[in-house]
């Protein structure tokens, strides 16, 4: 395979998963071993809103690390994304958070909680 080739299925795997998901976290680590800081910060606020979500481990994955920063042109990691709609990283959420839009915007979506 070609790089472009490798890109673009790494792309269409990226948007496959962002489209099975109503909120999902790509991040480093996992919900119970986030790798970084900033991983972490955003797992809490998710915890916090009591909502259910899936993530994604960018540190398995070549492919997704590099990927994920193309398919949202953003350059940093964490990356949240609700009904398919990329939110923003750690700092936007947690602005959101402190602002109340981001509990709006999970409301307004209808995402679940988690029970």
């Amino acid at each position: 395979m070609t790089d472009d080739s490798t890109q673009s299925a790494d792309l269409a795997r990226i948007a496959d998963l962002v489209g099975k998901s109503d909120v999902l976290l790509f991040m480093k680590g996992s919900p119970l071993f986030p790798q970084c800081g900033f991983s972490s910060r955003a797992i809490a606020i998710l915890q916090h809103l009591n909502v259910q979500f899936d993530s994604v481990d960018v540190l398995q994955d070549q492919g997704i690390r590099q990927g994920i920063k193309a398919f949202s042109d953003w350059p940093t990691i964490p990356q949240l994304y609700v009904k398919g709609e990329f939110v923003g990283g750690s700092d936007i959420m947690m602005e959101m958070y402190e602002s109340g839009e981001l509990e709006q915007l999970i409301e307004d979506q209808g995402v679940a909680r988690a029970e």
